[in-house]
């Protein structure tokens, strides 16, 4: 059976990452993880990709030419479907519409509460505790131009907690809804694609 090419896109420790990485043959069995790209030098992601045997590259996203090199390392790749796993960058809309493929993106909320442009990391869980919710949780989304606008895949709620700190509800996330829903997520297009490519054969 053909599979999807996923491309992980990261800007941090790679924990996403690592949850796509060891959903490989559970969950995940449409796609499989064939390109990690971090963002900038030194990122734990590299290093998760290189442990598990994938390809690692990294392409500075403070330069010029940043989407260029990205594109370019996908089309190099064979990359079906992109996955931006906590990356802290916002892609143009040129490369939304040059890249064939679907492009993911997980939130650590319930779009469309503290979401969109400036809402990324420790801000989005600190607002949700300011504004006194009592559930959160994290959406995964297909990528649009507008930031976290795009059709809205699977969500799952989080509790909040008495004398929860920002780091403390980031952690409950990341465990009871992140790691579970971006493999199901993953999979979910992986299988679509995967059946599109064998339809060509």
């Amino acid at each position: 059976m053909l599979t999807a090419r996923i491309a992980v896109l990261a800007s941090g420790g790679g924990t996403n990452l690592q949850a796509l990485i060891d959903s490989q043959g559970g969950v995940l069995t449409s796609g499989s993880i064939s390109l990690v790209i971090a963002d900038r030098p030194g990122l734990q992601a590299e290093v998760r990709a290189r442990t598990a045997g994938v390809p690692a590259v990294v392409i500075p996203r403070r330069e010029d030419g940043f989407e260029a090199g990205v594109l370019r390392t996908m089309e190099e790749h064979r990359i079906d479907l992109l996955i931006l796993a906590v990356f802290l960058g916002i892609l143009s809309q040129d490369f939304i519409k040059t890249f064939p493929g679907p492009i993911l993106n997980i939130h650590p909320s319930l779009i469309p509460a503290f979401c969109g442009k400036g809402f990324y990391g420790l801000r989005v869980h600190q607002a949700a505790l300011e504004r006194g919710v009592k559930l959160t949780g994290a959406t995964v989304h297909l990528v649009n131009e507008i930031p976290d606008g795009g059709q809205i895949l699977l969500q799952k709620a989080v509790e909040v907690r008495p004398g929860d700190t920002a780091e403390r509800l980031q952690s409950r996330v990341l465990r009871e809804a992140e790691w579970k829903l971006l493999p199901q997520a993953a999979e979910l297009i992986s299988a679509r694609l995967a059946r599109e490519k064998e339809k060509t054969l």
